[in-house]
């Protein structure tokens, strides 16, 4: 079988961790600039780049911080958003 759901929550919250690190380096920004910017803590920034929101339970931002953080990085969405198939989540289609 695949990946169990919390699982895969939490390999989508490394990606988007490492998406967001990849952004602030070629933006040469401190995290603490970037936190700053888009209105966050630098130790709840420093917890998205981790992946975490603490020790062992994957990040979970608002669409308000991912949209902040992308304004501030001057990137798309989709920069920052790992890519997923809506089918191999096994959503199923609205009635």
């Amino acid at each position: 079988m695949g990946e169990q759901p919390d699982d895969e929550w939490a390999s989508f919250a490394r990606e988007f961790g490492i998406r967001l690190h990849r952004a602030r380096i070629e933006a040469a920004l401190t995290q603490e600039e970037l936190a700053y910017a888009a209105g966050l803590t630098r130790s709840h920034y420093q917890q998205l780049e981790k992946g975490l929101s603490r020790p062992g339970v994957p990040a979970n931002p608002s669409l308000k911080t991912i949209v902040g953080l992308a304004r501030v990085l001057g990137v798309p969405l989709e920069a920052l958003v790992p890519p997923f198939d809506v089918r191999e989540q096994g959503a199923r289609k609205a009635v």
